[in-house]
């Protein structure tokens, strides 16, 4: 996840202090990702550098002064062709997971436990994620849903993967 993008993202309906922006980035995607307010107050001098936002004012507060960002047309800009873009697929070519079944099997271990426990650990998460997206938002229903399918692919993988054992063991060796 880009944090300035997101930052971006959140100042584009109007102008707000690092204290709101880490509150809303919380509230809205920082169910998995916590956000420090030093990365906030890090990522907002950077877009405030690039040009991207603009000091609108300063507030008074409790602390230190608040300084109330908007977001400049250069950071529309960025934003728009940042949302056009489309993510990179990750394929994961170099997973560790297949790693650890290859040096199991050069090391004469039990790559068939590591993959059993591996799959249990899958299931243990899924019920996780299936209880939190019963009892979530429509946000969290779609994230859980995009963590839910990658792990069903990687059980069907561990299965696969389980199944090819004896053969795989006879090519590495």
């Amino acid at each position: 996840m880009s944090i300035g993008h997101t930052l971006l993202g959140l100042l584009e309906s109007g102008p707000r202090h690092e204290y709101r922006l880490k509150r809303e980035f919380v509230d809205k995607f920082g169910h998995d990702r916590p956000l420090h307010y030093g990365e906030v107050y890090s990522t907002m001098a950077q877009l405030l550098k690039n040009g991207l936002v603009e000091v609108e004012g300063i507030e008074p507060g409790g602390g230190p002064e608040r300084k109330r960002y908007a977001i400049t047309d250069a950071g529309i800009t960025d934003i728009g062709k940042w949302l056009a873009e489309p993510e990179k697929p990750e394929p994961y070519l170099q997973s560790t997971l297949y790693t650890k079944v290859v040096l199991a099997l050069l090391t004469g271990r039990s790559a068939a436990d590591l993959l059993d426990t591996q799959r249990a650990e899958h299931l243990r998460l899924m019920r996780e994620l299936t209880v939190r997206k019963r009892d979530g938002d429509l946000a969290d229903q779609l994230v859980c849903d995009h963590a839910l399918f990658h792990l069903e692919a990687d059980l069907r993988w561990l299965e696969l993967t389980t199944a090819r054992l004896d053969r795989l063991a006879e090519a590495i060796a």
